[in-house]
């Protein structure tokens, strides 16, 4: 709480990277329920502009070294659940 919290996603793909990679973050509360998605990438980031994570999610990866991650500022026990790395870089998945 209160520190930048790194999520880390790394990947690899067979296929050259071009700018139809895309990465998506989801993310689904402790408690289930719907999952949402809170970023997405495709040549430069989407951060969410709704929800709980509005404002508070940036870039922090290199699709050129196989990097994905992003980080949350200003962290809250609420923000406790489970974040999905989902990377596409046609023809890979």
């Amino acid at each position: 709480v209160g520190e930048q919290a790194l999520l880390k996603c790394s990947f690899k793909s067979s296929s050259p990277i071009t700018e139809n990679l895309l990465v998506y973050w989801t993310y689904q509360p402790l408690t289930g329920g719907q999952m949402e998605t809170i970023f997405h990438y495709q040549s430069v980031p989407y951060p969410t502009t709704v929800g709980k994570f509005k404002d508070r999610i940036s870039w922090v990866g290199n699709v050129a070294s196989g990097d994905a991650s992003i980080a949350i500022q200003s962290p809250e026990l609420s923000d406790n659940g489970t974040f999905f790395c989902s990377v596409k870089n046609p023809p890979d998945v």
